[in-house]
């Protein structure tokens, strides 16, 4: 069994305890001992050894809210709100195909590994007809980059003709959603312990599906075992568009309707009243923070102070890359600290709240907290190693110099103990490699879409 040893290495457990000079001891996939000093005698067998020292050890990243494909339409619509970025965008999408995907979830992946993210999901809710399997192509990208991932079948049945934001073009009739999403969960969802792969159920928004589509969604994702995810409150415009349709907020929209619960993790809820965030918190409902893409977006600045003092689960994300242009995962832990900040004020999010967020709290949106997002015994082997020395080393506690100062380099990035990125360099796939299988992805969907976008 392979066996790896870190040592000298400052321990942030995420649970609770935190060993400077701390070990970790990986055993297969699994950690079987961390602690302070040394590590103990390890029994029979070699093992590799890595020198922590000038080095932070978290779990690793979480990233909790994602569009791969987006990779491939990034620098567009740079000033608009999100219904002006949608409409705008909705068109060169609906020329994607499976090679665009494929490409740019290669590139996502390899980038946001590259930032400490072991586990990432995916909302991937546009399926042009006969432009291949775009479902499977990002599966696949997940495999080759060797992150543990949570793809969400996404969807839309809800066009213009309907009063919904999408164009008629880009949207599935519900019967077919419906019988491809029960596809893609019996083919690819494994619920094994330690998987690497789990698929969630996941209609886009409100806005853009019907509530037949909302409700027999969520009957499938619970006959079927698997957790439920879309978008909520991120614009005011929503808020409008949800008054208007429905003569409820979006989180009474969906409330009324069964989707909050345990299994259900929202992206954004950006504007939530006091009744909605007590009504999360009550009903243990995640929430998957995006602040870089809400700023980006002009759409707002969540209430995440609130929701963390009121108990509910937030977890970390980055948003697709077309609204948050190469953000990294680890630089939204200061994102979100300095949003909050600016609001509520300086103690309104502090260093090790936003990694247990990152970390921990992404774990939670998954259901997966027994598995990832802490250090411990039994846990699965999904640790990054940050070097805070050198100019860092000016910053005393490095949980501070992770959180408040720029995405430091990642000496080693292991998932279920294989390494994924040594020495700032992502290794199972040629970093170089990675980068250009993205740029041919939007070369490739701006010619596909040269006609829609003139």
């Amino acid at each position: 069994m392979r066996r790896l040893i870190i040592e000298n290495a400052h321990v942030a457990t995420v649970s609770g305890a935190e060993y400077p000079g701390g070990h970790i001891v990986v055993e297969g996939d699994r950690i079987t001992a961390v602690g302070p000093g040394p590590a103990p005698g390890t029994g029979a067998g070699e093992a590799e050894r890595i020198d922590g020292t000038g080095c932070l050890a978290t779990p690793g990243l979480v990233n909790s809210h994602h569009h791969l494909y987006q990779w491939a339409s990034q620098g567009m619509a740079v000033d608009g709100t999100l219904f002006e970025w949608l409409t705008t965008l909705y068109k060169p999408w609906s020329k994607m195909d499976a090679e665009v995907v494929a490409g740019a979830a290669t590139a996502g992946l390899g980038w946001l590994a590259k930032s400490g993210c072991t586990t990432s999901t995916d909302h991937h809710y546009l399926f042009p007809k006969g432009r291949g399997d775009l479902f499977a192509a990002e599966i696949e990208a997940a495999r080759e980059i060797g992150v543990r991932f949570h793809p969400c079948r996404g969807s839309m049945d809800r066009g213009e003709s309907q009063g919904g934001l999408p164009p008629d073009e880009v949207v599935e009739d519900i019967d077919t959603i419906l019988a491809e999403t029960e596809a893609a969960i019996d083919r690819h969802h494994d619920p094994s312990p330690g998987s690497m792969l789990r698929v969630a159920v996941a209609p886009c928004s409100p806005f853009s599906v019907t509530r037949d589509l909302l409700v027999e969604s969520a009957r499938l994702a619970r006959d079927k075992g698997v957790r439920l995810h879309t978008h909520l409150a991120e614009t005011l415009d929503e808020e409008e568009h949800t008054r208007e349709q429905f003569g409820m907020t979006p989180t009474e929209y969906m409330d009324s309707i069964g989707w909050l619960g345990p299994d259900v993790w929202l992206a954004h809820c950006v504007h939530l009243h006091d009744t909605d965030v007590k009504r999360l918190a009550e009903t243990r409902t995640g929430t998957a923070h995006c602040p870089s893409s809400n700023a980006r977006l002009g759409a707002g600045i969540a209430r995440v102070a609130h929701l963390l003092e009121a108990g509910a689960a937030v977890g970390l994300g980055v948003d697709g890359a077309a609204s948050a242009e190469l953000v990294p995962l680890a630089g939204e832990l200061r994102q979100a600290i300095y949003m909050q900040r600016a609001r509520y004020g300086p103690t309104a999010l502090n260093a090790r709240q936003a990694l247990e967020i990152a970390t921990l709290g992404g774990a939670r949106c998954l259901g997966r907290e027994d598995e990832i997002g802490s250090l411990a015994p039994g846990m699965l082997a999904d640790v990054a190693l940050w070097r805070v020395d050198g100019f860092r080393e000016a910053v005393d506690d490095p949980v501070v110099a992770l959180a408040f100062g720029p995405v430091p380099p990642l000496e080693r990035l292991l998932v279920g103990g294989r390494t994924v990125v040594d020495g700032d360099t992502l290794v199972t796939v040629p970093q170089d490699e990675a980068g250009r299988r993205g740029a041919r992805a939007h070369r490739r969907l701006m010619r596909l879409a040269e006609e829609v976008l003139r």
